[in-house]
């Protein structure tokens, strides 16, 4: 009898500590950030990943969309969004400041036809 006893204490030991265990909780993002060039890429990237939580980050040239991988207890795409748009760059969510987009350089102004017209130029 004590060994049956002392064998239900360990399984219920053993199974009540895989319970307890913390689970990665990484999620895939994709969203669209607007922006013309590879400079632009470079912050709006370097934006994302220096979000907590924030694992991976490439921003797509010819898309516009960002992909992310988050840890979900850190962060969420609201927070990623913000400072993005924080950088200067509009998201669909939250849209970049005057203010902050305005410290762009000339050539990363998405919002002016013109500048976008000369970057499909090239």
């Amino acid at each position: 009898m004590k060994k049956i006893i002392t064998l239900l204490c360990l399984i219920f030991i053993t199974v009540s500590s895989f319970g307890q265990q913390k689970k990665k909780r990484n999620a895939k993002l994709a969203f669209k950030v607007d922006g013309v060039c590879m400079e632009c890429k470079v912050r709006i990237e370097k934006a994302a990943l220096n979000t907590k939580g924030v694992k991976y980050a490439n921003w797509n040239l010819e898309t516009h969309q960002l992909m992310v991988i988050i840890d979900e207890r850190k962060t969420d795409k609201k927070i990623v969004c913000q400072n993005v748009a924080k950088v200067g760059h509009d998201t669909k969510e939250i849209k970049a400041t005057q203010e902050d987009y305005e410290k762009l350089d000339a050539c990363c102004r998405y919002r002016d036809e013109e500048v976008v017209k000369n970057h499909k130029k090239n």
